[in-house]
């Protein structure tokens, strides 16, 4: 595990439904009640409606990288010790304009270093995995397929 990694906070009442899913090892998206539109990241209003009314609602967590990122020298101390590592931004099968952001693994429960820009490919298939940082905080990742 890395230490000082700065972590999410997971008790805002918005997104905290999110937080529980990936805890239970779900990935779950905020879907407008009124429009049906599924939303990330989470928000109080829909975007699309403005209607309040929302409920969660499990996804498939496969996806295609739509874009991705090796920082060579990163913005944080804490990072350093993972290096090399990428981060990919990944648009989800059940809507391409909804996208998520994880770090790539290279096998499920795989580690975040070790991944290099060599492995990842713009369209590259990708399932979610989780790993677990703390007790409240487990962070959806992708897994090359």
């Amino acid at each position: 595990m890395i230490e000082n990694i700065p972590l999410p906070e997971t008790d805002d009442p918005v997104d905290a439904p999110f937080w529980e899913g990936t805890r239970r090892g779900e990935l779950c998206i905020q879907t407008c009640l009124q429009c049906g539109r599924m939303r990330f990241p989470p928000r109080p209003m829909c975007p699309s409606c403005q209607s309040g009314a929302s409920h969660w609602q499990r996804v498939s967590g496969r996806g295609r990288v739509w874009s991705f990122a090796a920082p060579s020298s990163p913005l944080l101390p804490a990072f350093e010790k993972m290096t090399p590592y990428v981060v990919a931004l990944v648009e989800l099968e059940e809507l391409p304009s909804l996208r998520m952001i994880g770090a790539v693994l290279l096998t499920a429960g795989g580690e975040v270093s070790g991944v290099s820009a060599a492995d990842v490919h713009i369209g590259a298939a990708v399932n979610v995995d989780f790993r677990q940082y703390t007790d409240d905080v487990v962070m959806p990742c992708w897994v090359l397929a």
